[in-house]
């Protein structure tokens, strides 16, 4: 299942919250790594919908250049073709 941006930062919170309230000491580090672990899954989808938008118009230009070609190379068939029958 996908987490979304906000499903990793409201954890972080809920950590840090956890954090700013705990009174032993190796609570609130556990809490803060916590924050920290939730806050890098955070930035990491951030990150891979951003790599993905790329790919996704890195991709979309691609097909548009093979279309392109194919469309010329259709029309020098179809010309060679017209050619052949003009003799």
């Amino acid at each position: 299942m996908s987490q979304t941006y906000e499903f990793y930062e409201a954890r972080a919170e809920e950590a840090a919250e956890e954090a700013r309230k705990a009174t032993l000491q190796n609570v609130k580090e556990r809490a803060l790594r916590s924050e920290a672990a939730w806050r890098q899954m955070a930035e990491r989808v951030l990150r891979t919908a951003e790599e993905r938008k790329i790919a996704d118009e890195a991709r979309a230009e691609r097909r548009a250049a093979e279309q392109a070609r194919a469309a010329a190379a259709a029309e020098a068939a179809a010309a060679a073709a017209a050619a052949a029958t003009a003799n």
